[in-house]
């Protein structure tokens, strides 16, 4: 008697899909059966609701720090970059002050006093010192309020010399700003701007970089985990 043989039907399995919290992006209908293995430690946890509203509020409240991440080890060499624009501008600016004070010129005089070839009064003094002086600080406090400060500062000296450039030859002119000063004005901002945002802003900043580690910590956790493994397989060779 002939043998029977029953065709059996092939187990059919539901299509893989990814697995995103064990760190796997693929999904798995050509693959074998998706064995489960641990989550990895080191993974970022998906943001919180309470979270993300948070950071929105505070970038709402800070449109400076918007494009810009607070991160920055305090030992890191980006830091002196920052402390070195900042206290040298901050010198400048302080000792500009102090010989506008020392000359005794009137404090919204208009009369044309000059010192280190630009124009000045007792009021371009003290505010002169005054940013000095923020400046000087922030050279002491160094790190990402310092660069901060630069971006801050340079963009305000920016402005400044556009508004006292419509004002030279009116009444409302009380810093007897002239030209040189604008000129002035403008150097100081860019020179403060291209100080505070050195290795901070830009399309190429190295992985290692610590800001651009701040705005892609997937990436970077990712990248850490290859270069773990890739050291692993190179001690046990």
């Amino acid at each position: 008697m002939a043998a029977h043989t029953r065709n059996k039907s092939p187990v059919t399995h539901e299509p893989y899909v990814a697995h995103a919290a064990y760190g796997c992006t693929e999904p798995h209908e050509h693959y074998a059966p998706y064995v489960a293995h641990e989550p990895d430690p080191d993974a970022p946890s998906p943001p919180r609701l309470a979270d993300t509203v948070s950071r929105r509020v505070e970038r709402a409240l800070h449109p400076v720090n918007a494009q810009l991440d607070d991160h920055l080890p305090t030992d890191h060499k980006l830091g002196q970059v920052y402390r070195v624009g900042a206290g040298l501008t901050g010198v400048l600016l302080v000792v500009f002050g102090i010989l506008g004070l020392v000359n005794r010129i009137g404090f919204f005089d208009t009369g044309g006093d000059t010192v280190l070839a630009l124009n000045t009064n007792g009021a371009l003094s003290v505010l002169s010192i005054c940013f000095g002086a923020l400046l000087i600080c922030g050279m002491v406090v160094g790190g990402t309020f310092a660069s901060t400060l630069n971006i801050v500062l340079g963009v305000l000296f920016i402005a400044s010399g556009f508004v006292n450039l419509a004002l030279l030859d009116t009444e409302l002119n009380f810093l007897a700003f002239r030209i040189q000063n604008v000129l002035f004005s403008f150097v100081v901002g860019v020179m403060l701007m291209w100080f505070g945002m050195y290795g901070r802003v830009g399309s190429a900043l190295p992985h290692d970089n610590p800001y651009w580690r701040a705005r892609h910590p997937e990436q970077a956790a990712r990248e850490d985990r290859a270069r773990r493994a890739g050291s692993g397989r190179t001690r046990v060779a």
